[in-house]
């Protein structure tokens, strides 16, 4: 899927869902398909059995997401309990 494919999938609209991440012309929240994709439900059984107006590639566009959100963290690693030897 193209990088900008995907982020065409995904859209964040204060309106909506108050402003979390959604598939683009739904009001299916990112986190609702990554929470079934979670739980090893297949890309077929959440369109079939849970959300028939997507796609395959809508769902593929959230894993990219989450992804993109993981890369992008930053990491701020400390010291914790430093005791002298």
């Amino acid at each position: 899927m193209a990088d900008k494919e995907y982020k065409e999938r995904i859209v964040i609209d204060s309106r909506v869902h108050f402003g979390k991440p959604c598939i683009a012309g739904t009001r299916i929240p990112v986190e609702n398909v990554l929470e079934l994709l979670q739980e090893n439900i297949s890309f077929k059984e959440i369109i079939e059995n849970y959300y028939t107006d997507l796609e395959e590639e809508d769902i593929s566009a959230c894993l990219r997401y989450a992804a993109d959100l993981v890369r992008s963290e930053e990491i701020h690693v400390g010291i914790l309990n430093a005791s002298p030897c």
